[in-house]
């Protein structure tokens, strides 16, 4: 039965990234883009990677499809055609690159190898000693916010740089509401009373869930990264059904803007109190004498700061793309 399903579902990859590759139109580009991702995530779940596929399902089928409706409604569905003659120099350096990368995966172990590297020592490591050193039955997370808490520190950091980069792109000076909106404004439209109506039933729900992903994390699927994306999602849904002015009063742009960094302050300040203590930087072993409660109170501390900078970093990227139309329409 595994298999069947499996079968059908890469199947389904297949005539989805065929799809994608035909479609010209940028709004169902956008859609099969999201149904690729959830696709993508029910493929993991049958490979009981369930972290990865909670990821993708809130990102790729989720939040990222959305932001690039907002993209649609700015520029259009339609894509231009080229005009003049081919792009010769494109089609030259496309397969040429392909071919380069296919040729690197060569020297790759096979796909699936037991012999391996990850699979002779590294893995059997964590997957052994895990349980020992951290006390969490979650060994994913106690390898994001422990064993390598320095590369997603640096995550983070990425995705806070994104957040500030569209904020600079779209609030360049002459440039905010040049753009006039292709869709009908909100004003112009009927109140969505009924989804107005479901929404203030699901939101607090929503919010629940993600308090609960938060800081479940360690012993289920989730973490500060599924939490964010989840409670950022809460708020945008409010946006979308009550305008960006009302969601504004709800929820501050410049307190939005100004948690995104704190998230990380959060983060980074737990390595340099390590540090100040006489210990590594992200030792977490000077939170408390015994070494598996230390554990678990730099992973708390560090999962809400990854929390609190998605969250805010996607609210962030929603209110500049929506304070476009907004602007626009006034």
């Amino acid at each position: 039965m595994e298999l069947l399903v499996n079968i059908v579902l890469l199947i389904l990859l297949v005539a989805t990234a065929g799809a994608l590759v035909v479609v010209r139109g940028l709004l169902a580009s956008t859609m099969l883009t999201s149904v690729y991702g959830l696709l993508c995530a029910s493929f993991f779940v049958t490979m009981d990677a369930v972290d990865v596929a909670f990821t993708e399902a809130a990102v790729g089928a989720g939040v990222s499809p959305l932001l690039l409706l907002l993209t649609v409604a700015a520029i259009g569905r339609g894509e231009p055609r080229p005009v003049g003659a081919l792009p010769v120099l494109a089609i030259v350096l496309v397969p040429v690159t392909a071919a380069l990368l296919i040729i690197g995966t060569l020297d790759m172990p096979p796909f699936g190898s037991p012999d391996a590297p990850a699979h002779t020592h590294v893995a059997p490591r964590y997957l052994q000693l895990s349980g020992e050193e951290i006390g969490i039955p979650n060994v994913v997370t106690s390898v994001l916010a422990s064993y390598r808490a320095f590369d997603t520190l640096g995550e983070v950091l990425v995705i806070f740089t994104a957040g500030v980069a569209v904020l600079l792109i779209l609030a360049t000076p002459g440039q905010r509401g040049s753009a006039r909106p292709r869709y009908v404004p909100d004003n112009h439209r009927d109140p969505h009373t009924i989804l107005q109506i479901v929404s203030r039933i699901l939101i607090p729900f929503i919010l629940l869930f993600a308090l609960y992903v938060q800081f479940h994390g360690e012993y289920g699927p989730g973490g500060g990264f599924q939490a964010g994306v989840i409670f950022a999602s809460a708020i945008i849904l409010y946006g979308l059904l009550y305008g960006l002015p009302t969601v504004c009063r709800v929820v501050r742009p410049a307190v939005v803007e100004w948690l995104s960094a704190v998230g990380v302050l959060i983060f980074g300040i737990t390595g340099v109190f390590a540090m100040l203590s006489g210990r590594p930087f992200l030792d977490y072993s000077v939170f408390a004498d015994d070494p598996v409660t230390a554990q678990h109170i730099g992973i708390l501390v560090v999962e809400l700061g990854v929390g609190i900078t998605v969250a805010s970093v996607i609210t962030v990227i929603y209110y500049a793309f929506a304070n476009q139309f907004e602007t626009a329409e006034s």
